[in-house]
C-alpha cells in the first residue's frame, strides 16, 4: 500500500506547467489529486495530458473570496495536502496613478493564499496521524528581484514571510513550507524568456534551465513521510542561481 493510497492533494493552479506535472507525480504515487484552476480551457487541457482517471478531479475556482476557497477545500472532501500555486505575475504599469496591477498581483498571490492557508487550518483535524501539509510557491523573484516585477517579487517575498508565520501557528497540526522555483520551462516562462535565453541560462550554475517535474517532485518530498521533520522551510529550486 502506497502512502498516499487515501490521500487527497489539492492543487491550486493545476492546469499551469508545474502543476499538471505536480498532479502527474502524486498520481503516479497513488494519491486522489484535485485541480483547481480558474480556466475551463486549461483545465480541459490538463485533464487530456494527465489521461484523467478515476483518482483525478478538476473544479473551476478562482479563489477570489471566501467561499470560493471554502468550495475548494470541501468540495470533494478534506484533502490531506495543498498545494497551492495559484497566482499571478504581470509586469509593473508606468502609470503610478494606476495600482491596478499591483492590486492584482497582491490579491492572486498573497491574499487568496493567506485566506486558503488559514481555513486549511481551522478545517484541519489535530488527532491524523501525520501532520496535513500544505506547500506555497514562492519565487527565486524575491530574493534577486524582477526587474520589470516589483509587485510580483514583493508578492513572493511575502509568500515566505507568510510561511514562516504559519509555520508557527499551524504547528503541530500542519506542517507549512514553500517551493521557491528559479526558471522553469513552461510555456509562459518560454513566451518571457524570448531572445534572452542564453544570457540567463550563464546565470545559473548548472547551466540549464529546469522542467517542471523538478519542481514537482520536490513538492512531493514536502508532502510525504521523508520530510515529517521539515517545516517552515522555502526551498530553493533553481540549479544554485540564488547563491551565484
Amino acid at each position: 500500500m502506497s502512502f498516499y493510497d487515501d490521500k487527497t492533494i489539492l492543487v491550486t493552479g493545476g492546469a499551469g506547467g508545474i502543476g499538471i506535472e505536480t498532479a502527474r507525480v502524486f498520481l503516479e504515487a497513488g494519491a486522489r489529486v484535485r485541480l483547481a484552476d480558474m480556466s475551463a480551457d486549461a483545465l480541459e487541457r490538463a485533464l487530456a495530458a494527465l489521461g484523467g482517471g478515476e483518482r483525478l478531479h478538476t473544479q473551476l475556482n478562482n479563489l477570489a473570496d471566501h467561499a470560493a476557497c471554502v468550495r475548494a477545500l470541501e468540495d470533494g472532501g478534506m484533502p490531506y495536502a495543498v498545494v497551492h500555486l495559484a497566482g499571478l505575475s504581470l509586469p509593473d504599469l508606468d502609470d503610478l496613478e494606476d495600482l491596478s496591477r499591483f492590486d492584482a498581483t497582491m490579491a492572486a498571490n498573497v491574499r487568496n493564499g493567506y485566506q486558503l492557508g488559514r481555513l486549511f487550518h481551522e478545517r484541519c483535524g489535530a488527532g491524523a496521524a501525520l501532520p496535513a501539509r500544505l506547500v506555497y510557491a514562492a519565487s527565486l523573484a524575491y530574493r534577486r528581484g524582477g526587474l520589470d516585477r516589483i509587485a510580483y517579487s514583493a508578492a513572493k517575498g511575502a509568500i515566505a514571510g507568510m510561511v514562516r508565520a504559519m509555520t508557527r501557528r499551524f504547528a503541530p497540526i500542519v506542517h507549512v513550507n514553500a517551493v521557491a522555483p528559479g526558471i522553469i520551462l513552461t510555456p509562459m516562462t518560454t513566451a518571457l524568456i524570448g531572445d534572452r535565453g542564453d544570457k540567463l541560462m550563464n546565470e545559473i550554475p548548472i547551466r540549464r534551465f529546469a522542467q517542471p517535474r523538478e519542481v514537482a517532485t520536490v513538492i512531493e518530498f514536502l508532502c510525504g513521510p521523508a520530510s515529517s521533520y521539515v517545516n517552515g522551510q522555502i526551498i530553493n529550486v533553481d540549479g544554485g542561481t540564488v547563491h551565484s
